[in-house]
């Protein structure tokens, strides 16, 4: 008869315990540790939209989105209450480009609490910041035709988005912080070899024939967004920037470095736009970005390294505190 020795004899016990558990956690359906899958924007079809009167909303909608100069611009049609930027001028393709500053993730994390407000926000306070800040304009009326419009197109644009989830790809990418301050001076460098061919040296962007919207946006003085828009934060306008410009740039084909990214968006920043008042944001201060540029801080870090960075430091601070 054969006999086992005691080292293999208790490799053979755990086996079968391992095989047992893992046969009773299967059987039981409480399997654990599984990956949840990750969700990757994926703009639908435009094509898509219903042709009927939901449809004829969600279109309106869109053309407002890429056209809102021509509704809402100096010599707007509906209103003239915005500098004449256009909403897919800084959201591109209408909202709808990876990691263009797109809507993805919009329908399905709005109502949401924000910190720079300190409210819970709609889908319509989120539309009518960007028509105050970005387009440095007026607010809408919530009940108009018009936002409700954008709201349908914004809620369509995301609507196989689960609920509560923020795909990849959407809004706009976070780069890594630099070792460094970004440099607004290498910057001047950067902006004229890439960037002055469509935004003009002077920054002042460049109108189409009709003179009622931009072909190229200002990225800065008094028809650019205002110091409280999303852009003025140099993260986003550096993650932005990486994956979307010069113009016909793709996440996947990115033309400039992120030191290059960075150094760029501080120039930027750093030229004269019109001031906003926003007396009321970030009411917690000490939920404020790392990159928010203005103070007061709950830390002892300068306005200037909270614009500029280097941020690492800060972020290490944060963290010990």
């Amino acid at each position: 008869m054969p006999s086992f020795k005691p080292k293999l004899l208790l490799i053979l016990i755990a086996g079968l315990v391992g095989i047992a558990w893992l046969v009773g956690h299967i059987i039981s359906g409480t399997t654990t540790n599984k990956p949840e899958a990750i969700v990757y924007w994926n703009p639908p079809d435009s094509s898509a939209i219903p042709v009927n009167e939901e449809g004829a909303l969600i279109r309106y909608g869109r053309d407002l989105i890429a056209s809102t100069s021509i509704y809402f611009g100096p010599k707007g049609k509906v209103a003239a209450i915005t500098n004449g930027m256009n909403c897919q001028n800084c959201h591109l393709e209408a909202g709808t480009k990876f990691w263009g500053n797109n809507y993805g993730g919009v329908a399905a994390n709005y109502p949401k609490y924000r910190e720079r407000s300190g409210t819970i926000e709609t889908i319509y306070k989120r539309i009518n910041d960007c028509l105050e800040r970005s387009l440095n304009g007026k607010a809408l009326d919530s009940n108009s035709h018009e936002m409700q419009a954008m709201q349908a197109y914004i809620r369509w644009i995301g609507r196989n988005v689960p609920l509560k989830k923020k795909p990849v790809g959407s809004a706009i990418a976070d780069l890594p912080y630099l070792d460094r301050a970004a440099d607004p001076i290498k910057g001047i460098q950067v902006y004229r070899i890439k960037c002055q061919s469509c935004h003009t040296p002077e920054g002042t962007g460049i109108l189409n024939k009709d003179g009622n919207g931009y072909i190229y946006p200002p990225l800065w003085g008094e028809n650019s967004y205002n110091t409280g828009a999303g852009l003025y934060r140099i993260s986003r306008l550096a993650g932005y920037v990486k994956f979307n410009m010069p113009n016909g740039t793709s996440h996947d084909n990115p033309v400039l470095t992120n030191e290059e990214a960075w150094d760029v968006a501080a120039f930027i920043n750093s030229q004269p736009r019109p001031k906003a008042n926003t007396p009321n944001d970030w009411p917690n201060i000490e939920k404020k970005p790392i990159d928010h540029p203005f103070g007061p801080y709950a830390d002892s870090f300068t306005e200037s390294q909270h614009k500029y960075g280097p941020f690492e430091v800060i972020k290490q601070a944060h963290k010990k505190s």
